[in-house]
């Protein structure tokens, strides 16, 4: 017999009865029952019933274990009674008639109990992560992201891709974080970045002649935490293709994602080709440029509606360049004053003067803002939102931006009040078209409104006559249920248009040598035209675990300080270790008093 296991605690069926049976693991709920004292043990597979009579030998043994101590029981496998079968456990209709226990690794005291998944404060479960992962549902997620991560590399094989890995010691790179850095113990006083993403070495790739590579990606970014985003690292779905346009990098992505996902949950998941949503339309739409597909309606311009009408706080702003954006509100024509109330309130907390409103009642549209519009201007607005009688309609009026933000939280927020959100449901879409340049305000600047190795829809030739503001770029974005999946462009691979792409963002010729000096050489000695994407393999196991935080599908998170609670870092280290490093540490200076 094996020194630690025959079985392992979710193996042991009712055709297994009378054999004997030697199990390991951890003792999950111990219950005394007078005369029988049984035991739950528990591994990476399973849970069984262990079972000791008060006149056999191992009882003072077994009574004396304490949860999460690692034992080996030893016994024959017995039949359960009928009425003690346990139809909710695989192990259910037997349990292990212990005759011998060895103690191999004896607990302490627990922190919190690993046998329930009650809620306990979050630095204390990073504190104890080793704990932590042993509970059935951060365990379960765990294995879920190892398995997804195991038919993403089976899928993407199949479909012709190669795996590569790319350098984790690098050079910082402008990607729209903070680099976290290196220094270089070798070169005094220069740094190593790790890579915020591989976006450079995966098309000096596509330069070096590979056709169709991926990778399983750590990226790392020196960025505040949130709910849908880690701090400190990620990883990602790193792909790139050559001799593609924009519809193949989709044609080879959609089986991908969504085969993973059908595989995963029995969810209604989007089926390919995924809808395709111009950014303009999307921020007129939806308020943003990452739609939930899931809400039933769309916001609409309503502008000229309120021109020149008697109510006067819209038409003055329209005139002086606002828009008014509509909010339909399905079925809201018969809720309570309060309701609407509550939406103005919401509103203002927003930082917006309200939100106006109509009713489409039976008899009529109603309201302060209806008394002030006629007929025909009523009649507009009815048709451009979509509305009909019973339902009520709110509007958002300021600057395009600050409109559409306002309106694409009004229209989540209507949604969830109302119900309508659809549930239990994966809605894909991209999200096309993106500007290539945006007006930084604080800056008073043109820079890179995406990825800066974008290829601008027109080339060279669009760069060199159009308004920046005007250019489009061959950008695109995975959104599912309003968050963005992942992120991808086809790439600007002529040096030319690189430079002047460059140089509208602000950086001269030399700048792009310095900087991004391997890809422009690289695009000097022949490169095919390229293109690629990035999912986030996080979001992707956050999504099918139905997790509302990316905490709970890593298995070693940093909490939301960016700190490593477990191992303890970041942390001090040795002057030893500076001097090698030759760096002297500049606290900054505590505050006054």
């Amino acid at each position: 017999m094996h020194r630690y296991r025959t079985h392992t605690c979710g193996e042991l069926r009712r055709g297994d009865v009378g054999a004997p049976a030697r199990l390991s693991g951890w003792v999950h709920r111990k219950r005394d029952h007078g005369n029988l004292l049984f035991v739950d043990l528990r591994d990476h597979y399973g849970l069984t019933q262990c079972v000791v009579e008060a006149s056999e030998p191992a009882f003072a043994a077994m009574d004396a274990l304490r949860s999460e101590t690692v034992v080996t029981l030893t016994g024959t496998v017995v039949a359960r009674s009928a009425e003690t079968v346990n139809k909710d456990l695989a192990t259910g209709e037997v349990e292990v008639r212990v005759a011998a226990v060895a103690v191999l690794s004896e607990a302490a005291p627990l922190p919190f109990p690993v046998a329930v998944d009650a809620d306990y404060p979050e630095d204390m479960r990073l504190r104890y992560r080793f704990l932590d992962l042993r509970r059935e549902a951060l365990h379960r997620n765990i294995v879920l992201r190892s398995n997804v991560i195991a038919s993403i590399r089976r899928r993407m094989v199949a479909a012709g891709f190669m795996e590569f890995q790319t350098p984790i010691l690098t050079a910082s790179s402008p990607e729209g974080a903070r680099d976290f850095l290196v220094p270089a113990r070798l070169h005094p006083g220069k740094f190593y970045a790790l890579p915020q993403a591989p976006q450079q070495f995966k098309q000096l790739l596509m330069a070096s002649g590979f056709d169709r590579y991926f990778q399983i990606a750590p990226c790392f970014r020196d960025e505040d935490a949130r709910a849908d985003r880690a701090p400190g690292e990620f990883y990602q779905l790193d792909v790139e293709m050559s001799f593609v346009e924009q519809d193949d990098v989709f044609a080879a992505i959609e089986p991908v994602i969504h085969g993973t996902f059908t595989e995963f949950t029995d969810w209604p998941v989007t089926p390919p080709p995924f809808p395709r949503i111009p950014y303009a339309e999307s921020m007129l739409k939806y308020g943003s440029d990452k739609p939930d597909l899931r809400i039933p309606f769309v916001i609409s311009d309503v502008s000229e509606a309120f021109a020149g009408s008697n109510f006067k706080i819209f038409a003055r702003a329209v005139a002086e360049g606002a828009v008014v954006r509509a909010i339909p509100a399905p079925g809201a024509a018969d809720r309570p004053r309060s309701f609407f109330d509550k939406m103005n309130e919401w509103a203002r907390g927003e930082g917006a003067p309200g939100l106006g409103y109509v009713v489409f009642g039976a008899d009529g549209a109603k309201g302060p803002i209806a008394n002030n519009l006629d007929k025909d201007r009523l009649a507009a607005i009815q048709a451009a939102s979509g509305c009909k009688a019973g339902d009520a309609v709110f509007f958002a009026c300021d600057k395009p931006a600050k409109a559409a933000r306002l309106a694409g939280l009004a229209r989540t927020r209507v949604a969830d009040e109302l119900g309508l959100r659809e549930a239990k449901a994966f809605r894909f879409c991209w999200v096309v078209d993106y500007p290539m340049f945006e007006y930084d305000e604080d800056a008073k600047a043109i820079g890179f409104s995406h990825n800066p190795f974008s290829m601008p829809q027109g080339g060279l030739d669009a760069l060199s006559t159009k308004d920046p503001l005007d250019v489009l770029a061959h950008q695109y974005d995975i959104v599912c249920n309003g968050v963005e999946l992942a992120s991808g462009a086809i790439r600007n691979h002529q040096p030319a248009t690189m430079v002047k792409a460059f140089e509208i963002a602000g950086y001269t010729a030399e700048d792009v040598e310095r900087r991004f000096g391997a890809l422009y050489r690289a695009f000097q000695y022949g490169a095919p035209p390229h293109g690629g994407l990035a999912p986030g393999i996080d979001r992707i196991v956050m999504f099918l675990a139905d997790q509302a935080n990316l905490r709970e599908v890593i298995a070693f998170p940093m909490n939301q300080q960016a700190q490593d609670l477990l191992m303890g870092a970041p942390a001090e280290v040795t002057e030893k270790q500076l001097r090698e490093l030759h760096i002297r540490l500049a606290p900054p200076p505590r505050p006054a008093g």
